[in-house]
């Protein structure tokens, strides 16, 4: 009897295994090392990660690309959209330094749940199969749940049952959906769905389109997208700013790296979701901008805001692969960035972690100036206004989903961002109207890893405005995105 040794390539496995061994360290080392000592440590494990992406990059064909018969993928979409992963990752950490003792999560197992998180982020994109998918979506998930309720308030205890009733409902119809495809497919690699989707026999037909819609639906509450979005706005205004900052960069980032995974490769010819997803997409970008309208708490309007970003997000899976995955490849980074520095400067300026009102805004560039210009760009970029790259990622958004033959979905977006320069625009102006009254920010001192955090999504945001190709030209090459399926 010949005995079968597993595929076990450690190469590829390199980026998550550091970011593991950086949650190792914060849970073993939190009994006697000090919580900005760890925070510092987890920044470095995040370097060293990055710096792996970037060494697979550029290895040569010596180096293994897959682990666990393919189960496991370093290829160029895993290193890119992992990239973006680290990137949010690393700017919350930064972040934490200045903000998470007045957040009152200012502990080690805090760090230790965020980059269990990030790892369950990085398998995702680095998944082969389904239930490698699944394993990073569990792991991810458990652990923001964890962190939604890390603030000893009922705000917080209250946003994360509401995160962990609902996502845990997600996860049930995404499991109910991945059981469908394999009873239609025969398989769970996305190489062999991809294949068995276009030769399947009538009978397995509706099998297959049964789990490709319920396997939509659970990345729906996932994503955000609308009806799937109702934990959104009550989780991020409910959670530490912190926790928010990171669900909706780094998890989103991830949970949109699986969709891609999913239904850019393994079911890019199956019937059904795309005509379901256009539907979805429109009633998202409806409900998430009309809701932001009438938002005068100023979280709760970028919760709703980044509903109606997931709508854009979700516009490029409705186009052809190659080209719908550039496009969300450079969204991605771009919406990472803005959101980052948003959030950081709330949670860098709020008494409480209620948020600041659109109100209270008024005259910040008269307190804080620098936060004021700061938070201005941010707003003028989330609303798709030039030359910053907010608009360039939404051009192309609009590019993908009319040259596929979605015109009113794509007229329907170009109308919706007009609508969005109202809530956008409304706080960004209070900040440099006058205001005589007391002022409503937190009086901070020095908060340099927050401004470090801040200006370099800023540097981001400007120089992928001005020279968009410096990021689109890394993820714009169609290969790349044709291996989804690892095919």
């Amino acid at each position: 009897m010949n005995l079968v040794l597993p595929d076990v390539s450690f190469a590829p496995m390199l980026p998550l295994l550091l970011v593991l061994a950086g949650a190792i360290v914060s849970t073993l080392g939190g009994f006697w090392l000090p919580r900005r000592t760890l925070t510092a440590l987890n920044v470095v494990f995040l370097l060293a990660s990055g710096a792996s992406l970037v060494w697979l990059w550029g290895a040569g064909a010596d180096v293994p690309r897959s682990a666990f018969a393919g189960a496991l993928r370093a290829d160029p979409a895993a290193l890119l959209l992992g990239g973006t992963v680290l990137l949010g990752a690393l700017l919350t950490l930064l972040v934490s330094l200045d903000t998470a003792y007045r957040a009152r999560v200012s502990f080690a197992e805090f760090d230790a749940l965020l980059m269990y998180a990030v790892t369950g982020c990085l398998l995702i994109a680095f998944s082969g199969d389904l239930i490698v998918m699944l394993i990073g979506l569990e792991i991810m998930s458990l652990a923001s749940y964890v962190l939604t309720t890390f603030q000893d308030s009922r705000r917080a205890e209250e946003s994360g049952l509401k995160y962990f009733l609902l996502g845990s409902v997600g996860s049930a119809i995404l499991i109910y959906g991945l059981a469908f495809l394999y009873g239609a497919t025969g398989t769970l690699n996305y190489a062999g769905i991809a294949q068995q989707v276009s030769v399947l026999e009538p009978a397995n037909l509706g099998v297959l389109v049964a789990g490709t819609l319920l396997v939509l639906a659970g990345f729906g509450f996932k994503i955000a997208l609308v009806p799937f979005h109702q934990w959104t706005p009550d989780v991020y205004s409910g959670a530490p700013t912190l926790v928010s900052l990171f669900l909706s960069t780094v998890v989103k980032v991830a949970a949109f790296a699986g969709m891609l995974r999913v239904f850019g490769g393994a079911l890019a010819a199956g019937p059904g979701w795309h005509a379901v997803l256009q539907v979805l997409v429109a009633l998202t970008l409806l409900i998430g901008n009309a809701a932001a309208l009438y938002q005068q708490n100023f979280k709760r309007l970028l919760a709703y805001s980044a509903v109606a970003h997931t709508g854009f997000l979700a516009m490029t899976l409705l186009g052809d692969t190659a080209q719908g995955g550039a496009a969300l490849g450079y969204y991605l980074l771009v919406y990472t960035l803005m959101t980052v520095a948003a959030l950081a400067i709330v949670a860098a300026l709020q008494r409480t972690e209620e948020g600041l009102s659109v109100n209270d805004l008024r005259g910040l560039y008269y307190r804080h100036p620098a936060y004021a210009a700061a938070l201005a760009v941010c707003l003028a970029s989330l609303a798709g206004l030039p030359p910053f790259a907010g608009f360039f990622a939404k051009y192309l958004a609009f590019q993908v989903a009319f040259e596929s033959g979605y015109v009113v979905v794509s007229l329907l977006a170009v109308l919706s961002s007009v609508a969005a320069l109202v809530y956008y625009l409304r706080p960004a102006m209070l900040m440099f109207m006058p205001d005589r009254t007391p002022a409503r920010e937190y009086a901070h001192g020095q908060r340099p890893a927050t401004t470090f955090a801040v200006a370099l999504s800023l540097i981001g945001i400007v120089v992928l405005g001005l020279l968009p190709n410096l990021w689109y030209g890394w993820v714009a090459p169609p290969e790349i995105w044709r291996l989804l399926a690892g095919t």
